[in-house]
């Protein structure tokens, strides 16, 4: 058992948080039981080791006894190191340290995808990892950040994904135009969420949103610059018909993403 929060192992680990660790060594955080069997599950070769409390040891059960079948290094520490380590107060006994696997955007391209999320500056990593949540959620097949966007590594993104994650592609380190040009020579259309664009209902009437499609969100404060809708073949808005001022980010991506995966899944239905 590790009982040191000062031991190196603990120190390196806890590290991570940090963006430029996580460039340096590869290697990013994953909290809690639900995140970790997700990773287990769909990336076990991506999971170096995993620390956890004997309590949460005994709970998680074919969880840990599936672990050293993929080679996964287990140590049993105390809740001292395991708070350590993690970004949360309550990390839920259970911290795994995984290798970063950021996917290509020419893969991603290759594959023929119906439906993308293209986050442009986005710097919030709780909006980022639930986008990317949703994204999975709505059956999309990439979520692509571009520009200056979060680090969906970042502790507050992987919780916010929910394990979500390792679940489809994520592109990272690549420009507005680069996304989108590639994405248009697949054949998918882009469509902007912003203000000034047409009532959701509209592009849904028209067709837009029944072929393969892109949803382009912008920074949560400022939005999609005038110069960036150009980029776009449509600029579409949410409609809001209570009193709300606005919808945040992640619940206009929602919407957006799963409107095009009714559309979609109708006009495949009745094609």
């Amino acid at each position: 058992m590790i009982d040191n929060p000062r031991s190196p192992r603990v120190r390196a680990a806890a590290k991570l948080a940090k963006k430029n660790q996580r460039a340096e060594t590869g290697l990013f955080l994953v909290e809690g039981p639900q995140a970790v069997a997700e990773a287990i599950r769909f990336r076990p070769e991506l999971v170096r080791e995993l620390f956890v409390t004997a309590p949460a040891r005994d709970r998680a059960g074919a969880l840990i006894r599936d672990a050293p079948a993929h080679d996964i290094r287990i140590e049993i520490v105390t809740e001292a190191v395991l708070d350590a380590i993690a970004d949360t107060v309550t990390p839920q006994g259970m911290v795994a340290v995984c290798e970063t696997f950021p996917s290509a955007l020419a893969d991603v391209v290759a594959a023929g995808p119906r439906l993308v999320a293209v986050l442009e500056e986005v710097r919030d990593p709780g909006n980022a990892g639930t986008v990317i949540r949703v994204a999975d959620a709505a059956g999309a097949n990439a979520v692509i950040l571009t520009g200056t966007s979060v680090d969906p590594f970042n502790p507050k993104a992987v919780r916010a994904t929910t394990g979500s994650l390792f679940h489809l592609p994520v592109v990272v380190g690549v420009g507005l135009d680069e996304a989108l040009d590639a994405l248009r020579g697949a054949g998918v259309r882009v469509l902007a969420a912003d203000i000034s664009g047409d009532d959701l209902l509209a592009a849904r009437s028209d067709g837009d949103l029944d072929g393969p499609t892109a949803w382009l969100f912008g920074n949560e404060a400022r939005g999609l610059t005038t110069e960036q809708l150009t980029r776009a073949d449509r600029a579409v808005i949410v409609p809001i018909y209570g009193q709300a001022e606005s919808l945040n980010l992640a619940t206009a991506a929602a919407v957006c993403l799963y409107e095009s995966a009714f559309a979609q899944r109708a006009a495949g239905a009745t094609g």
